[in-house]
């Protein structure tokens, strides 16, 4: 690998970290349920760049394409239950606060 290649890819590396580190804080720091799904959502492309950096580096790019073509399927399915569950919140408690959602019952 040349010397400007590795360079290139400690980019990619700071750029993935930030994203990361993005989405940790937005799910940590917020009260509010969308703010935290945007963040779950930074949070798993930052591990799908991840995955197709490190099969790219390890030659197996196959791999790591059919890999991240299932982690997006599932990303979906899991956001669209999140945003049923957000809206089924919104709808009873006029609020997407997930601290009201302690008060319901049943």
């Amino acid at each position: 690998m040349s010397p400007d290649l590795a360079g290139l890819f400690s980019y990619f590396m700071i750029f993935i970290i930030l994203l990361f580190i993005c989405g940790a804080y937005c799910i940590a720091a917020t009260f509010n349920m969308v703010r935290a799904m945007i963040g779950l959502e930074l949070l798993i492309k930052a591990a799908t760049l991840l995955i197709i950096l490190a099969g790219y580096l390890c030659g197996r790019s196959a791999l790591a394409q059919a890999i991240v073509i299932t982690l997006i399927v599932i990303e979906i399915v899991v956001m669209v239950v999140a945003g049923g569950i957000i809206l089924w919140a919104f709808r009873h408690n006029e609020s997407i606060d997930p601290r009201k959602l302690s008060n319901l019952k049943g």
